[in-house]
């Protein structure tokens, strides 16, 4: 493996935010002015459109680009190298902030926007992520439906629609369709909590605890 600058899916300096000029549709969703079909996902979701220029300038740590972080989660790719992800009898490998003390069987039912991450690239996230240093867990995921995506909301304006409220939206939740997102949902099902110095071992079937 080449030596890891950044995460995969972190955004670089020269990946700013396109210029385009969102507007209202007839059906009272929102959209492009002079909109793609590559602008939304296979649910009809409209997508913020991202310069892709990777590894170009310098890594900006606490941004994810859009893109990027789309396709690992559709293809359950590793967030640091872009690699396909661990996966084992007990599931896809996931590494997270351990927040075991947020309700009984975290993580399972958790929408996460982190992709899952490879076995060697275990240390190099936890080395890499503030956050990862504070307490982390690595997770076996059964199941993993896409769920939604996280994103802008757009409410109606006189000029032009206007930003509200940032949150996640489910696809079914009819206002998805004047959102604009930025980062895709999977829902964490069947979850096992496994030792951080074993991602790659398999164990017995149960909820994490």
């Amino acid at each position: 493996m080449s030596r890891i600058i950044a995460p995969y899916i972190t955004a670089w300096s020269a990946e700013q935010d396109l210029p385009c000029a969102l507007v209202e549709r007839p059906d009272h969703s929102i959209g492009y002015a002079n909109e793609l079909l590559s602008d939304r996902d296979r649910h009809g979701v409209l997508w913020r459109q991202t310069a892709l220029r990777h590894r170009i300038g310098r890594p900006e740590f606490a941004r994810v680009h859009p893109l990027r972080q789309r396709r690992a989660m559709e293809l359950l790719l590793c967030q640091v190298c872009g690699g396909p992800a661990d996966r084992n009898d007990d599931g896809v490998l996931w590494l997270q902030r351990d927040h075991r003390g947020d309700w009984p069987q975290w993580p399972n039912g958790m929408a996460s926007v982190e992709p899952p991450v490879c076995v060697p690239c275990v240390p190099v996230a936890r080395r890499m992520c503030p956050a990862l240093q504070r307490g982390a867990v690595t997770v076996r995921v059964r199941d993993c439906p896409v769920a939604g995506v996280r994103g802008v909301f757009y409410q109606r304006s006189v000029l032009a629609p206007a930003a509200t409220k940032a949150g996640n939206f489910t696809y079914d939740d009819p206002a998805v369709r004047r959102v604009l997102a930025s980062a895709l949902i999977r829902e964490l099902r069947g979850c096992v909590i496994v030792p951080l110095d074993e991602p790659s071992g398999t164990m017995t079937p149960s909820l994490s605890r």
